[in-house]
């Protein structure tokens, strides 16, 4: 299925830790957006320009793809001091908060890379947990993959419209 794509660890910190950075002022940012951002900004520059940002997979979940790296990466960030992550109780459910201590080291990450994940940032950080759950189920990668299942990359070429990132007319 993603066969060819190799994971890059420190690609996937970088683009975790200049996400938080970016959003962590967000009313609405917590672990569930995130992995949502992340998971467009791979696919989306899978679809624009045929590699992901960071070879990550994903999973077909309830709420939509989770990032299999997902809590290792943040372990590390964490204990390299470069990132808080806090938890509180809403109503009857865990709610996780994160903030950047540092400026994030963006040097693997192409200038290319970094407007793709910013594009994404712009397009879908102002949703709620819910509603970008709701979202990402829209999606082909997601609405093709069994419960579990890792997400597929080139089934992004078979995005509807709303979801489609890349000018076919060229």
């Amino acid at each position: 299925m993603n066969e060819d794509i190799i994971y890059n660890p420190e690609k996937f910190k970088a683009m975790l830790h200049y996400i938080i950075e970016r959003c962590q002022s967000k009313d609405n940012f917590g672990r569930v957006l995130l992995y949502k951002l992340l998971y467009f900004s791979d696919f989306d520059n899978y679809e624009k320009y045929e590699e992901p940002i960071s070879g990550e997979t994903y999973f077909r979940k309830r709420r939509g793809p989770v990032p299999s790296h997902f809590h290792d990466a943040i372990a590390d960030l964490v204990s390299e001091g470069k990132i808080d992550e806090t938890s509180e109780i809403v109503i009857n459910y865990k709610k996780f908060k994160y903030s950047s201590l540092s400026e994030p080291d963006i040097n693997s990450l192409s200038s290319r890379e970094l407007q793709v994940i910013d594009d994404t940032i712009n397009r879908i950080a102002h949703l709620y947990s819910g509603e970008v759950s709701k979202y990402s189920h829209g999606d082909i990668p997601w609405r093709l993959a069994k419960d579990d299942e890792a997400l597929n990359y080139e089934s992004v070429f078979y995005r509807d419209p709303e979801y489609s990132v890349r000018d076919y007319d060229d």
